[in-house]
């Protein structure tokens, strides 16, 4: 390799930036406090602890005291701008210290340096925001110089996933005069649904990774004999304690001293972090009260808090979660996280209460596609009246901010209108106390989002000041009508809207009467979605989403859209101590194929054609008002008389076997 020519490339850069009149810092120049801490308390892009030193260090600022940190990093190689994976990612820093971590990339390329310089700031929470820019030359054979540069925007809202601002020549997109510009470029960069469900998944995949982790070790500890509600109660403290909350310090590992004294000792010093992080969220009293009580004997448990060869189970235990689990929680995401744990958890021991395959959460790709059928939108009011870890409702309200930030652009009222959405949009019923703590954790960890969970029997709870237009519900089978009772029950409470629900699908073929016959009263079945086994290795019913318009009698002559959905694109296995990307694969265009399902029923435009009525997988028929015919199945028309595709196919069938046989033969 040639020469490094890396002080020529950062000279030639610095006399741009003066030729625009922009001012920057060198390497140990100070911007501000906040910027020159979050730099030092970094790991380095070396791996090791100490300063970092971006070669060159901007903050700009728009008409509207917007600033934003920009950090530039300089290379003076061929192919020493930016080095990426085979997913096209840029190759960072991996923090897993129980994994080999590569630092070459951060050191050795300019943009993979800026980025980490940009994620150091990010982490020091005082900006949420930052430009990162690689630059990089090298002198050609005629003894001139090519120079090469690439910006890209590092922000919270995006999940830090870098993204290329605009393909740029030099230095001038940061003048004073383009600052507003750029600005306004910056504003429309966001993830695609593509990144942000790869991004989702990855982060899922992690958790659960992560926490099977941490369970094995408890389950393979034998001085720790916790119940599996218990360890849900366990998990969720640890959580609490180490979620970084603005004017809460979160608890740090040091802080735990492994005191074996029964008024001051790990399980106290958690607890009492607990209690000051619910402070901060501003519950109402009685929440407090249920949380702390639930958690309280766990963290008072002697065998948990009293040292081992000196360290408690405790702090070994908030190591883990710390380390692996919070960051997938502060990662942005809208996650049903706490069913994450729910589920992980019941791979290795039935959950208590579940004696009925009742308490089995609802993957998150169905509840997004159960709240788009529903019409879900920033405007909606949703409830779900069994809500489980509230999965549906953080389905409901990713989509709801979503459609918030993309017809909402003044910034103040977008986020009153977000806030407005997690505290008084959405509420949820929950009898069961162990579930509905994890949902009323789970909201927290979206945000404040908690004002309407209710603990309660919804058959006796009044929702007349809760304007409700959307119902999401997958109930528990076990209940009268396989759960329908719920439906009607809610249903006659709204005044319009949509609501789609999950269920065992023979309550629609009669074991859901007589509710179902009362539904179709004062609602009209939509549609009629026979789905996959999406609980395979949780429980062992076939289901089908049913979607209604609420308030509208459904009439005799009313066609019903019938789908076979058996092949969604997914395929599953149910391996119990697998993670989700061994057990559930996209091996057949599954994320096409269920936005053509969200298309089929809100009369979009389908960019394909996986179901259609001439393949069979659609049927639009009418239905009787007794509520006994609701499957896809009871609508599908059987004919002996063959067409000319079946002539075809057993013709190409029997060449295809004929041949195979003549080359064994040969």
């Amino acid at each position: 390799m040639s020469k490094s020519i890396e002080e020529k490339v950062e000279d030639f850069f610095k006399k741009q930036l003066d030729k625009y009149g922009i001012r920057y810092f060198t390497k140990t120049e100070s911007i501000n406090e906040s910027i020159d801490s979050a730099l030092k308390n970094s790991i380095s892009k070396s791996g090791g602890s100490g300063n970092n030193y971006p070669d060159i260090k901007l903050l700009i600022e728009d008409s509207n005291t917007r600033r934003i940190p920009v950090m530039i990093e300089a290379k003076g190689n061929i192919g020493k701008l930016i080095k990426i994976n085979k997913d096209n990612e840029i190759i960072l820093v991996t923090y897993d210290k129980n994994k080999n971590s590569n630092y070459s990339a951060t050191r050795n390329y300019a943009v993979n340096g800026a980025v980490h310089y940009v994620n150091a700031i990010l982490d020091g929470k005082g900006y949420k925001e930052g430009i990162a820019i690689g630059i990089n030359g090298y002198e050609k054979t005629d003894g001139s110089i090519f120079t090469e540069l690439a910006a890209y925007y590092i922000s919270e809202k995006n999940n830090r996933i870098p993204k290329i601002i605009d393909s740029f020549n030099d230095l001038s997109f940061l003048k004073k005069s383009n600052i507003n510009n750029l600005i306004n470029i910056l504003n429309n960069i966001s993830l695609s649904e593509e990144e942000l469900d790869a991004l989702t998944k990855k982060v899922e995949t992690t958790l659960e990774e992560k926490i099977k982790s941490i369970h094995q070790n408890i389950y393979d500890n034998k001085l720790i004999t916790l119940e599996t509600n218990d360890k849900l109660y366990l998990f969720c403290g640890l959580i609490m304690a180490g979620i970084h909350t603005s004017g809460v310090k979160a608890l740090d590992v040091d802080d735990l001293t492994s005191s074996d004294n029964s008024e001051l000792n790990d399980g106290t010093l958690i607890m009492d972090h607990i209690k000051v992080f619910l402070k901060s969220k501003n519950m109402d009293s009685n929440k407090k009260k249920m949380i702390q009580s639930l958690l309280i004997p766990i963290f008072n448990n002697t065998s948990l808090y009293k040292p081992k060869n000196g360290e408690s189970i405790l702090k070994n235990l908030y190591k883990q979660i710390s380390s692996d689990i919070i960051p997938c929680i502060e990662s942005n995401l809208h996650l049903d996280f706490t069913g994450k744990i729910l589920n992980s958890l019941s791979d290795w021991v039935h959950i208590e209460n579940d004696k009925t395959n009742d308490v089995v959460l609802t993957p998150r790709y169905v509840t997004q596609l159960m709240a788009k059928l529903a019409r879900t939108n920033k405007n909606s009011y949703v409830w779900d009246s069994a809500m489980g870890s509230a999965g549906f409702l953080v389905s409901a309200m990713n989509i709801m901010i979503k459609d918030a930030e993309n017809t909402i652009k003044d910034p103040e009222l977008l986020n009153e209108k977000i806030e407005d959405i997690k505290k008084n949009q959405l509420l949820g019923i929950e009898i069961l106390g162990n579930i509905y703590m994890l949902a009323v954790l789970n909201m927290i960890l979206m945000g404040d989002g908690y004002s309407n969970m209710i603990r309660g029997d919804s058959f006796s709870y009044s929702i007349d000041n809760f304007p409700a237009d959307v119902f999401l519900l997958n109930p528990p089978y076990s209940a009268s009508g396989k759960g329908f009772n719920f439906v009607e029950r809610a249903l006659s409470k709204m005044n319009n809207g949509y609501a789609c629900i999950l269920i065992q699908e023979n309550a629609g073929s009669g074991a859901g009467l007589p509710y179902t016959e009362e539904i179709l009263k004062k609602n009209t079945l939509l549609a009629s979605i026979h789905m996959s086994n999406i609980f395979c290795g949780k429980a062992g019913v076939q289901t089908a989403i049913y979607l209604f318009k609420v308030n509208r009698a459904h009439e005799t002559d009313d066609l019903v859209t019938f789908i076979d959905f058996s092949n969604d694109g997914y395929s599953r296995q149910a391996k119990k101590k697998s993670s989700q990307n061994v057990n559930l694969k996209n091996t057949d265009h599954a994320l096409e194929r269920y936005q053509e399902i969200v298309d089929i029923l809100l009369d979009k435009k389908k960019k394909t054609k996986y179901y259609t009525e001439e393949n069979g997988k659609i049927i639009k028929d009418t239905i009787t008002l007794k509520g006994d015919d609701w499957t896809f199945s009871q609508h599908k028309k059987i004919t002996s008389k063959p067409s000319e595709s079946d002539f075809k196919k057993v013709v190409s069938d029997f060449i295809s076997w004929k041949v195979t046989n003549i080359i064994k033969r040969g």
